[in-house]
This record gives structure tokens, C-alpha cells and sequence, in this order.
């Protein structure tokens, strides 16, 4: 008769998967390599099948494994989740949270919440970073990531904590001194802003397809808002950073029907390691800003 796995056998099991390695898994939980591989044959005895195909090269899910990892990843998370909920409960989340976000996120939509946030849990300390480019979080000892956009298949949990609309959108002065934006085709005619080193970015999601010529690149979605904002063109920019220059008539959205919607670069979530407990400060920190963003 079939036992069950132990918990921690599962998470080594996990971990091993998510490194690629036994070793990284080692480093990572802090253990010998040889306890790690014993939690893994261990687990394997248990569910009585392979898991994992070694090779002298690299690690390799069996078909088992695949069938496996999918429902002992999800059953791992509700458990954490239900553990954190309770100590929730019983004390103030305390301790080092290091966030991850595209610069403008940063700027628009954390930086107006931290005061609150930190008067609210005096005991967690915030490290706020940004990068444009997705990062590793292991390799970057980051907690939590803020990501936009559809998810690749990844070995990371996430949580959606909303959808921004993509909007096209210039300066009331640069739409003064240009032709008018009646129709999709006009964009061929006008000065338009996109990004350097991210060419996905620039495949506009418009419902009749144009060929887009950009007459300025910048690196990052803020300097792209402040080059319109300095009537340089026409960009296409996420909703959750310029909410307040449409509001102010500092920008001006033009053929707001021409975008395809829903489409993959609406989803804001957030991500972490789904092999490791969701801490209270995590959690405190999702819960907080997710009904107080504008996005």
C-alpha cells in the first residue's frame, strides 16, 4: 500500500526542480547535497515511480513528474497560504521585503503607498528596486517581483493584482502643431515613440495592422512619458502610470478604439518562488496595495 510523501521531501523535491540541480537546491535550503537527493528517492519510493531522469548534464521530469509537480505545487501554496493566514492572526509581519517593478510602476503606483504602508506595519522594512528587464529572483535575492504583462511558463506563483489599459497618447501642443489622428492609417504620418531595446514593445496590439515607423526610442516606459510630455510624438503606454496626466490635460489620448482588448500586456501580477512559504510580509504587502492601486 502506497504511503503519503512527507511535506518537506516535496518542497526539497521542488526546490531541486526549480534550480535545476541538486546542488543549487542545496545551496539554496542550506542542506548537503546528500540529503537532498535522499528526500527526492525517498519521495520517489514513496509515490513508488521516477520523477526525475538523471543525467550527468542536467535533470530531466519524467512524465510522472510533470503529472506530479503541477498538483503538489498547488497543494503546497494552499497550505502556506492557510499556515501565513493564521499567523496573521497571532502577530505583526515583521522582517526585510525586497520588491521588484519596472521603474514607472515604481514611481506611479508604490511610491504613493509606502508611507501608508509603513506606518501600518512599522516592523517590515522595504527595499524597492527597479529593473525593465525581468530579473532572476534567486539570483537577485529578491522576494517579490511586479511583472506586466502575460507570464511565460514559469516555475513561479503568481498573483493578479489587475489589468492597465494600453493607451495611445500624445501632448495636446504636439496634436496642435501636427496632422490630425483620424484613423489608424494617420500613425505612418506621424512622429512616434518607442522603446530600444525591447522590440515586443513596439508591436503595437492595433486592430488593423500599420507599419510603424519610430522616429525616438527610450529605454524605459518613464522616458517614453516624459518625451511625450515634451511634445516629442505619439507613444503607446500602460494606463497605471499616466492616470494622472490624462486627468490634468497634460496628455491627450488619440484613437483610443484603434487597441485590440484584452490583449498580453494588461496583466499586472505579482511574482515569487512557488517552492517557499508565502511570509506574512509578502502577503501583508499584496493585500495592502492591491485595492489601492490605480491602475
Amino acid at each position: 500500500m502506497m504511503g503519503h510523501a512527507k511535506t518537506e521531501d516535496i518542497e526539497i523535491f521542488l526546490t531541486v526542480v526549480d534550480t535545476g540541480s541538486f546542488t543549487g537546491a542545496a545551496n539554496l535550503l542550506n542542506q548537503q547535497v546528500a540529503k537532498v537527493s535522499r528526500a527526492v528517492s525517498r519521495l520517489e519510493d514513496t509515490l513508488q515511480c521516477t520523477l526525475l531522469n538523471r543525467t550527468t548534464r542536467r535533470l530531466e521530469l519524467t512524465e510522472e513528474g510533470h503529472i506530479f509537480i503541477k498538483y503538489a505545487r498547488e497543494g503546497l501554496n494552499t497550505l502556506y497560504t492557510g499556515e501565513e493566514a493564521i499567523k496573521l492572526l497571532k502577530q505583526a509581519p515583521s522582517g526585510h521585503l525586497r520588491i521588484d517593478a519596472a521603474s514607472p510602476f515604481v514611481l506611479h503606483q508604490l511610491t504613493p503607498l509606502v508611507g501608508e504602508f509603513v506606518q501600518q506595519y512599522p516592523h517590515i522594512t522595504l527595499d524597492l528596486i527597479s529593473h525593465d528587464n525581468i530579473i532572476d529572483l534567486l539570483e537577485h535575492k529578491t522576494d517579490l517581483a511586479i511583472r506586466i504583462g502575460d507570464l511565460k511558463d514559469s516555475n513561479l506563483h503568481a498573483r493578479l493584482l489587475g489589468k492597465s489599459k494600453l493607451r495611445l497618447l500624445a501632448s495636446p501642443e504636439y496634436l496642435y502643431q501636427h496632422n490630425e489622428v483620424a484613423h489608424i492609417d494617420d500613425l505612418s504620418t506621424h512622429k512616434l515613440i518607442g522603446f530600444n531595446d525591447a522590440s515586443k514593445l513596439n508591436s503595437w496590439p492595433l486592430k488593423t495592422p500599420v507599419k510603424l515607423n519610430f522616429h525616438m526610442t527610450g529605454s524605459s516606459g518613464e522616458t517614453l512619458r516624459q518625451l511625450c510630455l515634451n511634445h516629442q510624438g505619439i507613444a503607446l503606454l500602460s494606463h497605471f502610470m499616466i492616470g494622472e496626466d490624462l486627468k490634468s490635460g497634460r496628455l491627450v489620448e488619440v484613437l483610443p478604439e484603434a487597441i485590440v482588448r484584452p490583449n498580453n500586456r494588461e496583466a499586472i501580477q505579482a511574482v515569487y518562488y512557488k517552492n517557499s512559504a508565502v511570509s506574512s510580509r509578502i502577503l501583508a504587502f499584496l493585500d495592502f496595495i492591491q485595492p489601492r492601486l490605480t491602475l
